[in-house]
């Protein structure tokens, strides 16, 4: 997948889905999809899988998870580089898939539209508000879950004040239709955009049509028992323990994604040696406490204490259901919090693989979250806190046992 921080290197023309698609959850994939270079049999057969009980919400129209302002840069030059950011890049993320060619034409010899999804460095939130927006899906997520579902190409708008004072029309004009050469835009029902969130999705929808643009007003959806599918949603399910409500919203688990590095090894002092895993800064954490979790691990280097129900050597499905992996599943009880038995002052990140062993510092390491266990909570002793992750550990098992 392509992916550049500047319109005047994206690959044109396109087909766009506009948005912020934090935590890509069902909602955000109804946006993506009308933009996918598929046949229409493969987009129906996607959205039928991307999740259960998915029900359309096209009466409402009200802005409870608004998309903010959509602004570029509205000259040809590429924006200079953001001391320290690492989002201010040119480059092909990840294998092409199959047949997947980056040349502009297509196999009947005419232009083809890249599938496009435009989205905004930093959040807007963060830009105008000053404080760092905790995110369901920092870049390396959002970018192996858009390229899992068929997206060719992302684009990530830096945004300042300069992309925050286009209005409307400017937007339109200047970005969607000089730059980015869009000939199909997807966007929310409740997308706002331009100078003070001023437009709307019927604005974009009347804007575009001067331009011969098609655009499609994806309508809000419901899940489950009537949820509105929201990023807020999501956060507040995972804020609270909900695992069940937040995982349906997503389609998938909530996973944390990080680097292992070297700890306090206390966990190995009392049998229980743990991965501990950095996280990238901005990433939103669920409530503090025990998980039962399924981590990633790629082949080649795994090393079995036992043949264990806990370890599967199938692929897995990958973020996107139905998408193939290299990986393999490893199951695991995770905690999420400030240590309090043993006076840790700063949220750290530890899993606890069931029945195997190895080296796993460096590694990169996705820990799906299965089911909430328990609350942080301070133990007397060392030997009380032994004594429940032992608990913790047979009850992940048998939790993990019954979801396979």
């Amino acid at each position: 997948m392509w992916v550049t921080s500047s319109c005047t290197a994206a690959l044109t023309p396109t087909s766009v889905a506009l948005g912020n698609f934090d935590g890509l959850h069902l909602g955000h994939r109804q946006v993506v999809q009308p933009i996918l270079n598929r046949s229409p049999d493969q987009n129906s057969a996607a959205i039928l899988a991307s999740g259960p009980n998915l029900r359309s919400n096209a009466g409402r129209d009200e802005n409870l998870e608004s998309e903010p302002p959509a602004t570029c840069y509205n000259d040809s030059a590429a924006p200079p580089d953001r001391a320290g950011s690492p989002h201010n890049f040119d480059g092909l993320i990840g294998p092409k898939a199959e047949g997947n060619s980056l040349s502009g034409i297509d196999s009947d010899g005419v232009d083809r539209l890249y599938g496009t999804v435009v989205t905004f460095d930093p959040h807007p939130q963060e830009f105008f508000t000053g404080q760092q927006k905790k995110l369901l899906t920092p870049l390396a997520e959002k970018v192996e879950l858009l390229e899992a579902m068929g997206v060719e190409q992302l684009v990530l708008l830096p945004f300042d004040r300069e992309l925050a004072a286009l209005t409307a029309c400017e937007f339109v004009e200047e970005i969607l239709v000089r730059q980015l050469k869009a000939s199909r835009i997807s966007v929310g029902v409740d997308f706002r955009f331009g100078r003070g969130r001023a437009g709307t999705a019927v604005d974009l929808q009347s804007i575009a049509l001067g331009y011969g643009i098609d655009v499609a007003l994806v309508p809000l959806h419901n899940c489950g028992e009537g949820d509105r599918i929201s990023s807020s949603a999501i956060r507040e399910g995972l804020a609270s323990g909900d695992l069940t409500r937040a995982n349906q919203l997503l389609g998938r688990p909530y996973s944390l994604v990080g680097t292992v590095v070297g700890g306090q090894r206390l966990g190995r002092t009392i049998g229980f040696p743990t991965a501990n895993i950095e996280l990238p800064p901005e990433k939103f954490l669920p409530r503090f406490g025990v998980y039962a979790v399924r981590v990633s691990l790629k082949h080649g280097w795994e090393k079995m204490k036992e043949e264990s129900s806990s370890y599967q050597r199938e692929n897995p499905q990958s973020l996107i259901p139905g998408a193939a992996s290299n990986l393999s599943f490893v199951n695991g009880v995770m905690n999420v919090g400030c240590r309090p038995t043993v006076d840790g002052l700063q949220p750290t990140v530890e899993v606890h693989l069931l029945d195997w062993s190895g080296d796993l510092y460096g590694q990169t390491l996705s820990a799906s979250l299965v089911e909430f266990l328990r609350p942080e909570q301070k133990f007397a002793s060392l030997d009380a806190l032994k004594t429940q992750i032992q608990a913790d550990c047979d009850i992940a098992r048998s939790v993990l046992t019954a979801k396979v």
